[in-house]
Protein backbone atom coordinates (compact mmCIF):
# COMPACT_ATOMS: atom_id res chain seq x y z
CA UNK A 1 0.00 0.00 0.00
CA UNK A 2 1.22 3.25 -1.31
CA UNK A 3 -0.71 5.97 0.76
CA UNK A 4 0.54 9.60 -0.02
CA UNK A 5 -0.41 12.27 2.20
CA UNK A 6 -1.31 15.65 1.18
CA UNK A 7 -2.94 18.77 2.74
CA UNK A 8 -7.08 17.86 3.45
CA UNK A 9 -9.58 19.58 0.73
CA UNK A 10 -13.08 19.07 -0.36
CA UNK A 11 -13.53 18.17 -3.99
CA UNK A 12 -16.90 17.71 -4.09
CA UNK A 13 -20.63 17.02 -2.72
CA UNK A 14 -20.92 13.61 -1.57
CA UNK A 15 -24.62 13.36 -3.76
CA UNK A 16 -22.64 14.40 -6.48
CA UNK A 17 -20.77 11.05 -6.56
CA UNK A 18 -22.44 8.43 -8.61
CA UNK A 19 -22.48 4.61 -6.95
CA UNK A 20 -19.72 2.66 -9.39
CA UNK A 21 -18.81 5.59 -10.86
CA UNK A 22 -15.16 7.92 -10.81
CA UNK A 23 -14.60 11.42 -10.95
CA UNK A 24 -11.17 13.09 -11.40
CA UNK A 25 -10.21 16.23 -9.19
CA UNK A 26 -7.28 18.03 -9.27
CA UNK A 27 -5.73 18.41 -5.27
CA UNK A 28 -2.18 20.32 -5.82
CA UNK A 29 -0.88 19.36 -8.58
CA UNK A 30 -1.53 15.86 -8.08
CA UNK A 31 -4.39 14.13 -10.15
CA UNK A 32 -6.67 12.16 -7.80
CA UNK A 33 -9.86 9.77 -8.92
CA UNK A 34 -12.39 9.47 -6.10
CA UNK A 35 -14.81 6.45 -6.27
CA UNK A 36 -18.20 5.78 -4.32
CA UNK A 37 -19.44 1.96 -4.56
CA UNK A 38 -22.98 0.81 -3.92
CA UNK A 39 -22.37 0.21 -0.11
CA UNK A 40 -21.13 4.03 0.08
CA UNK A 41 -17.93 3.51 0.75
CA UNK A 42 -15.63 6.69 -0.99
CA UNK A 43 -11.89 5.58 -2.15
CA UNK A 44 -9.43 7.58 -3.51
CA UNK A 45 -6.51 6.72 -6.02
CA UNK A 46 -3.93 8.52 -7.81
CA UNK A 47 -5.92 9.23 -11.44
CA UNK A 48 -2.47 8.29 -13.55
CA UNK A 49 -2.80 4.18 -14.88
CA UNK A 50 0.75 2.99 -13.83
CA UNK A 51 1.31 0.83 -17.18
CA UNK A 52 0.03 3.22 -19.48
CA UNK A 53 0.82 6.44 -18.02
CA UNK A 54 -2.12 8.12 -19.19
CA UNK A 55 -4.54 10.16 -16.55
CA UNK A 56 -7.59 7.85 -16.96
CA UNK A 57 -8.05 5.94 -13.52
CA UNK A 58 -11.50 7.74 -12.85
CA UNK A 59 -13.24 6.29 -16.09
CA UNK A 60 -11.74 2.85 -14.81
CA UNK A 61 -14.65 0.22 -14.30
CA UNK A 62 -15.82 -0.15 -10.46
CA UNK A 63 -16.42 -3.79 -9.46
CA UNK A 64 -15.17 -6.20 -6.56
CA UNK A 65 -13.17 -9.83 -6.71
CA UNK A 66 -14.53 -11.57 -3.81
CA UNK A 67 -15.04 -8.62 -0.98
CA UNK A 68 -12.39 -6.22 -2.47
CA UNK A 69 -13.72 -3.39 -3.91
CA UNK A 70 -11.35 -2.56 -7.11
CA UNK A 71 -11.32 -0.83 -10.23
CA UNK A 72 -9.88 -1.78 -13.40
CA UNK A 73 -8.12 0.48 -15.87
CA UNK A 74 -10.09 1.64 -18.88
CA UNK A 75 -7.10 1.15 -21.03
CA UNK A 76 -5.54 -2.27 -20.56
CA UNK A 77 -8.07 -3.64 -17.58
CA UNK A 78 -5.12 -4.32 -14.76
CA UNK A 79 -7.42 -4.42 -11.78
CA UNK A 80 -6.36 -2.28 -8.65
CA UNK A 81 -7.76 -2.80 -5.16
CA UNK A 82 -9.22 0.32 -3.73
CA UNK A 83 -8.27 0.34 -1.00
CA UNK A 84 -4.60 -0.26 -1.29
CA UNK A 85 -3.97 0.59 -4.84
CA UNK A 86 -2.60 -2.71 -5.30
CA UNK A 87 -2.96 -4.62 -8.75
CA UNK A 88 -4.45 -7.83 -8.44
CA UNK A 89 -3.27 -9.06 -11.72
CA UNK A 90 0.15 -8.07 -10.79
CA UNK A 91 1.55 -7.42 -7.16
CA UNK A 92 4.24 -5.39 -8.38
CA UNK A 93 2.64 -2.63 -9.53
CA UNK A 94 0.58 -0.27 -7.51
CA UNK A 95 -1.56 3.03 -7.96
CA UNK A 96 -0.77 5.60 -5.03
CA UNK A 97 -3.85 5.63 -2.46
CA UNK A 98 -4.94 8.83 -0.68
CA UNK A 99 -7.23 9.19 2.54
CA UNK A 100 -11.03 9.94 2.08
CA UNK A 101 -13.78 11.25 4.28
CA UNK A 102 -17.07 12.71 4.40
CA UNK A 103 -17.84 15.37 6.25
CA UNK A 104 -20.96 17.34 6.30
CA UNK A 105 -21.63 16.25 2.93
CA UNK A 106 -18.21 16.85 1.37
CA UNK A 107 -15.82 14.54 -0.25
CA UNK A 108 -12.25 15.22 1.66
CA UNK A 109 -9.33 14.10 0.36
CA UNK A 110 -6.26 14.56 2.53
CA UNK A 111 -5.06 14.78 5.97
Amino acid sequence: MTEVAITAVAVCAYDALLPERGVAALVGDRQIAVFRTYDGEVYALGNQDPVSGANVMSRGIVGSRGDVPTVASPMFKEVYDLRTGVCLDDPEVSIPTYRVRVADGQVIVGD
